[in-house]
């Protein structure tokens, strides 16, 4: 018999080549798209070899061609962290609009069902705590994070007008804050961003006064809640997250327990628009997909360290901006 075939986008990114380890490990046959604008050829190094993995280098905002039958399409392309989408911004909106509108058009002549990764950006500086899939959200559209958001937002929007409209399965997942082995150590955001510092011996740096809040959720739990969401009856949004919420104050200092330094903690000015809440409401997931997060922050936030310990010092120290311009059609 053969095996179901899926596409996934950004496939050489943090969450992207975890969901391919998963597909190949549920007996998927997996083709893997990436153009490493952001992604990298060492987190799926280790699949080039697998017989049930196809890689193509391909920017999803350019006209894309798959030969053959496909049964899934899951779209991951997309900068997810402030530091690649403040420098390439009018990528980010193009890759969650022509890519979208790209990859939706694919599916829709190989009758394959598409599950779109949203954010819980979609939800911007949230009034309503914690936030829930019935949320509007509260986006300054043409703020400096606003090219991620409303890429995202209409990203949505589109999914939902083919879905409608040509009667196209889609599914849209609302990726709540991710971490785990793979992420970049530089890409800006907080876990990396504090464990690069410990282990440079740093002191680690909060933005504003610490007591905005996020919710961690293990890589592993957030690609189980993306694989039953995919095959799931439900075509709206699902938030996937972990609701246990803690200030950013109070996880430095976890940082510096867990590494076992004496770093001191800097405090600098908010960046414009940076969330002062992010807590997910999981009951849909929960109702729905009879799914929660099962790792601990403790044991997730170990694994992680310890992935990021193993780094070369090369990768430790390199620039916290990379050069994306090799990446970028003029």
């Amino acid at each position: 018999m053969e095996k179901e075939k899926v596409l996934i986008t950004g496939a050489a990114g943090f969450l992207g080549s975890h969901l391919c380890d998963k597909f190949i490990n549920e007996g998927f046959q997996v083709i893997g798209m990436d153009n490493f604008i952001t992604g990298d050829q060492k987190n799926i190094q280790h699949l080039l070899v697998n017989p049930n993995f196809q890689f193509i280098e391909h920017d999803v905002t350019e006209f894309i061609k798959i030969d053959g039958r496909l049964d899934y399409i899951l779209h991951f392309a997309s900068p997810a962290s402030p530091i690649d989408y403040l420098k390439i911004p009018i990528q980010t909106l193009k890759v969650g609009s022509l890519g979208t509108h790209n990859l939706l058009g694919l599916a829709k002549a190989k009758k394959a069902r598409i599950l779109i990764a949203s954010t819980s950006e979609v939800y911007g500086d949230p009034l309503v705590h914690p936030q829930s899939e019935d949320y509007y959200g509260n986006v300054n559209t043409i703020g400096p994070r606003g090219v991620y958001d409303e890429a995202k937002r209409f990203q949505e929007s589109i999914t939902m007008a083919y879905h409608r409209f040509h009667g196209l399965e889609t599914r849209i997942v609302r990726i709540f804050n991710t971490y785990g082995p793979r992420m970049r150590l530089n890409d800006g955001r907080v876990i990396p961003a504090f464990m690069g510092q410990a282990l440079r011996g740093e002191d680690l740096t909060i933005f504003g006064d610490g007591l905005q809040t996020r919710s961690f959720c293990y890589v592993t739990d957030q690609v189980d809640g993306i694989y039953k969401l995919l095959f799931s009856n439900y075509s709206n949004p699902v938030n996937i997250g972990n609701p246990h919420e803690i200030t950013i104050k109070d996880f430095a200092e976890e940082i510096i327990k867990l590494t076992g330094t004496d770093q001191k903690v800097t405090y600098k000015d908010l960046p414009k628009d940076d969330p002062l809440q992010r807590q997910p409401d999981i009951s849909l997931a929960k109702k729905l997909l009879g799914w929660e997060p099962k790792v601990e922050r403790e044991e997730g936030m170990l694994k992680t360290f310890n992935y990021f310990k193993n780094l070369t010092e090369d990768e430790l120290y390199k620039s916290e901006h990379k050069d994306f311009t090799k990446h970028i059609k003029k």
